[in-house]
């Protein structure tokens, strides 16, 4: 590894056993392979973490498996992030545990933190193509992803005369940031994905520090439709826009 600049990519797990393999595959197909990756177990009780190492044994892989058993993906995100750091990181990244980067998407988010001279980057989120969701409703889905940003924009919670530029979205899944500005900006908010969308708490700390953020079109990561299907897409929406739809079961597998 490039021993003044670390990229370091973060996962939180949480009962994937059946699905994790694509991502795996995904992060092991990457085209810059200068990263290594902390998974972190968020309670998992089923056998996530045990796979995800004996894959990255068999191919010799610098990740490593963490737990954290604070329920909720800005703990497990943040707990991932400060280790990460510890382990001498200076830029990072995080995903999912059912997404799938793109096999340029390491190389497109040093880009952006190194020669593209920013420091947090938020980028496109395309839904999966492997799960069976029609392609009409992936185009609608990516649209209002587009127009859930721009209404973002306009929203009072997103709006002070503190930040210093315009709000971004930036998901969770598809973020990469400096080591240095994730400290200073408080990291992750500590929560459960109930309580508060941890990807915008993030950006709006971010917008009191600096300008140097933006969306770019080139880092990208395949989603999952889970959500979707399991809601319908109106009831996905809703559950983003500030939680107005509060399903009884929020961990979909």
């Amino acid at each position: 590894m490039n021993g003044s600049e670390q990229l370091a990519v973060v996962v939180p797990v949480f009962n994937e056993a059946t699905g994790i393999r694509p991502t795996l595959e995904a992060l092991a197909s990457q085209k810059d392979q200068d990263f290594f990756v902390v998974f972190v177990d968020n309670g998992s009780t089923d056998d996530s973490a045990e796979i995800i190492a004996r894959f990255a044994s068999e191919r010799d892989l610098p990740w490593h498996v963490i737990q954290e058993s604070q329920k909720g993906t800005g703990a497990a995100a943040d707990t991932g992030m400060r280790e990460a750091i510890a382990r001498g990181a200076t830029m990072l990244a995080r995903t999912d545990a059912d997404c799938l980067p793109r096999e340029d998407w390491t190389a497109a988010v040093r880009r952006s933190l190194t020669t593209g001279g920013l420091q947090l980057v938020g980028g496109e989120l395309v839904p999966r193509h492997d799960e069976g969701l029609a392609w009409t409703t992936r185009v609608l889905l990516r649209g209002a992803v587009h127009l859930a940003e721009a209404f973002g924009r306009i929203r009072s919670g997103n709006r002070d005369a503190a930040y210093l530029g315009p709000y971004m979205m930036a998901a969770g899944c598809n973020v990469g940031i400096r080591a240095e500005l994730y400290v200073a900006a408080g990291g992750f908010p500590r929560t459960a994905i109930e309580d508060l969308h941890e990807d915008r708490a993030l950006v709006n700390a971010v917008r009191r520090l600096t300008k140097k953020y933006a969306r770019r079109s080139d880092v990208v990561v395949y989603g999952s439709s889970r959500r979707v299907r399991a809601w319908g897409l109106k009831n996905t929406l809703l559950w983003y826009k500030d939680h107005q739809y509060r399903p009884d079961v929020v961990d979909i597998r």
